[in-house]
């Protein structure tokens, strides 16, 4: 039996692009032929139109197959493939120009029917670009759809294809029509461009990436529109093909979203990283065990799961089925779904090819449905222990709407719910437990976070910190900041009270160190600024003592301003000696108006190589050992006076480990603790490997 060849769209539809982009530019170059020459072609301008929308649709069709077949959820590769379709075209226009530059005013020069190829070869590849970049665009806006998202991008596709036949009715014009089609289209897009979910997903280094790959598309959007100007304003074309309300459309369309794309993704760098998602995703955990109390019933607990999943994935409707310790269902919930709406989409569910035949699947399971209203379902399980106690369906209204990440999040309400519908009794401890660990968990990575991993510092003096919680997270605070090629800054902190709360208030101080920092203030005018900011988000019971310090490293001077923080240590190798200075100060945040200004002192004072300066705080000092002796200032003042020839790690390894002696091999040290040592190097110091 004679069996047909299957046909591939995309090479089809790519086919057909080259043949009409062939016979576009045979149309024009006829009618330029007769031009020349005084004779009449025959052919009219409608021709080249509708030439001209064949092109339009074949690339479309060419691309929307071909970039739904290779659909990729990166969304930087995405962004990628429209950058580089724009750079192509913008060389190529670039190396147009430099030909005709070259030719100067040869006769080649102005040869009407080179003009009017190289004229075409910029139109195929601008349109390709336009085209490309737009359905492109449209998997970054179709990212966590819903309905309306859904309906805006057909209202836009439908508005383009109007726009492809306008210029039969205004006959490429620039009238009142024209303007008033291209405001609705500007709105339009506009609206769209306000879809950019995708960005929070990327990390600090994707974000960057996709900052360049968008200024590109920019760059490229921007000179081919000029070209574009520049074809429109000229008479040598028998046909103009640049004055289209369609590629108006489309340039407008790809800058507006890559331009709001670059502003939003550069205002979220300062908070990017996956920490971020993870953060989010935490916060919803936790308000969702705060939620469940004691005293409420297992269909409260539910309702507040389906309410919370919902949420979480934008679904249109829901149900979910407990059962009993047999098979039967003990109990169901609806979400914006009557009883008859549920059994047919049951009846679909069942009838779907995704669907697994198991009643109570192992994992979850996302489907497509044939229903007049719904076209997507994911079932979740839910279990404790490996025991299964019933499922929860959502549905929403458009195809493919559950992602990864949705599932994720929604399997994390699951497994929290699942524990208080087994464990009613144990609710509320085994919450407050959860809910610790996470807050633990965030806290940690929080501090490991502002904490800095490398220490600015140029070559004549090196630099150390070490920083250890007396729990699992602590309010110490330490960071150093490069002001210019002479001049660093040091500051150290300690928050009152230990835990969570400190490591939240020293986030805040790390702000505002690196906020007022970039002012060019001098110590004391730092000190007086982070009071007055300190003040108005510190809990009434809370203050930070700090240290800060200015080095001059082109004038070997030190400017230095405490508030309420531990002496540090200065040792002079000149003297032979140290002593701890001792700069009046008070405390950020125990007085909060102007008067504390008065408290404020500023010392400044030189420093010669070899010179030593320990910055530490009170959790060192005021360790206790077995017998309820302190460590004191004057074991770290002789312990450095010792060992003042090694390097500032190797004083700080010293002094750590003399602590940890002193206090007892199973002691523990009550307070947050933390140190910076910085040596002042001699010439033979900088040479050494």
């Amino acid at each position: 039996m004679f069996k047909l060849p299957s046909i591939h769209i995309g090479k089809l539809s790519m086919l057909l692009s080259i043949l009409v982009w062939l016979a576009l530019l045979f149309v024009d170059l006829v009618r330029i032929f007769g031009m020349i020459n005084t004779l009449e072609s025959g052919i009219s301008s409608e021709i080249t139109w509708i030439l001209e929308i064949l092109f339009f649709f074949t690339l479309y069709f060419f691309y929307s197959h071909t970039i739904e077949k290779n659909k990729q959820k990166d969304f930087l590769n995405l962004i990628w493939r429209a950058a580089t379709t724009g750079i192509f075209a913008t060389v190529v226009a670039l190396l147009i120009e430099l030909f005709y530059y070259s030719l100067g005013e040869s006769k080649l020069a102005d040869e009407p029917f080179l003009k009017n190829f190289f004229y075409h070869v910029n139109f195929a590849l601008t349109t390709i670009f336009l085209i490309s970049s737009a359905l492109l665009w449209k998997h970054l806006i179709l990212y966590q759809k819903t309905k309306q998202v859904v309906k805006q991008w057909q209202a836009f596709e439908f508005a383009l294809l109007v726009a492809m036949f306008f210029v039969f009715f205004n006959k490429n014009n620039l009238d009142y029509s024209f303007i008033f089609g291209m405001v609705i289209l500007l709105v339009i897009s506009i609206v769209l461009s306000g879809n950019l979910k995708w960005i929070p997903y990327l990390n600090f280094k994707e974000k960057w990436k996709s900052l360049l790959f968008l200024f590109l598309i920019l760059i490229c959007t921007g000179f081919l529109f000029r070209r574009f100007l520049v074809y429109s304003n000229a008479e040598v074309y028998q046909v103009n093909l640049t004055d289209n309300l369609f590629l108006v459309a489309l340039f407008i369309f790809i800058f507006l979203y890559a331009l709001f794309s670059f502003l939003v993704t550069l205002f979220n760098l300062p908070t990017s990283s996956v920490f971020e998602q993870k953060l989010t995703e935490a916060i919803n955990f936790q308000r969702l065990s705060q939620s469940i109390k004691p005293d409420e019933n297992e269909e409260q607990v539910l309702d507040i799961l389906m309410d919370s999943c919902m949420s979480a994935s934008y679904a249109d409707g829901a149900w979910l089925e407990i059962i009993s310790h047999g098979s039967e269902v003990a109990s169901m919930q609806r979400r914006f779904l009557d009883q008859p709406t549920q059994e047919e989409l049951i009846s679909a569910i069942e009838q779907s090819s995704d669907f697994s035949k198991t009643q109570y699947p192992l994992e979850p399971q996302t489907i497509r449905l044939n229903h007049p209203k719904f076209e997507s379902a994911l079932i979740l399980p839910l279990e404790v222990n490996n025991s299964k106690i019933g499922k929860m369906i959502l549905v929403k209204e458009v195809k493919d709407g559950f992602n990864k990440e949705m599932i994720s999040i929604i399997e994390t309400f699951s497994r929290q719910a699942c524990i208080a519908v087994e464990n009613h009794r144990l609710l509320n401890q085994a919450i407050k437990n959860e809910r610790y660990q996470e807050e633990l968990k965030i806290a940690q990575r929080v501090q490991k976070a502002l904490l800095p991993t490398k220490l600015d510092h140029p070559e004549s003096f090196e630099i150390c910190a070490y920083s250890n919680a007396a729990d699992e997270v602590g309010g110490d605070y330490y960071d150093t900041y490069k002001l210019d090629e002479d001049r660093y800054v040091l500051i150290m902190g300690d928050v009152s009270g230990k835990g969570t709360s400190a490591a939240f208030h020293m986030s805040q101080m790390k702000g505002i160190f690196h906020s007022l920092i970039q002012l060019n203030l001098s110590p004391a005018e730092f000190m007086i600024r982070a009071n007055s900011a300190l003040s108005k988000c510190l809990e009434r019971n809370h203050f930070i003592t700090a240290s800060i310090f200015l080095i001059n490293i082109q004038e070997q001077k030190i400017c230095h301003a405490r508030a309420g923080h531990v002496p540090t240590l200065f040792y002079q190798t000149s003297e032979n000696k140290s002593e701890f200075m001792l700069v009046d100060g008070l405390g950020l945040g125990i007085l909060r108006n102007r008067k504390y200004e008065n408290h404020v002192q500023e010392k400044t004072f030189h420093y010669s190589t070899g010179d030593i300066l320990v910055l530490i705080t009170d959790g060192i000092v005021e360790a206790k050992n077995q017998k309820g002796q302190q460590f004191g200032f004057e074991r770290i003042r002789s312990l450095v006076e010792i060992h003042k020839d090694k390097t500032p790690k190797e004083i700080q390894n010293l002094l750590i480990d003399s602590l940890h002696a002193f206090v007892g091999g199973n002691g523990m040290i009550d307070d947050d603790y933390s140190m910076m040592v910085v040596k002042f190097l001699t010439p033979q110091d900088k040479i050494k490997p």
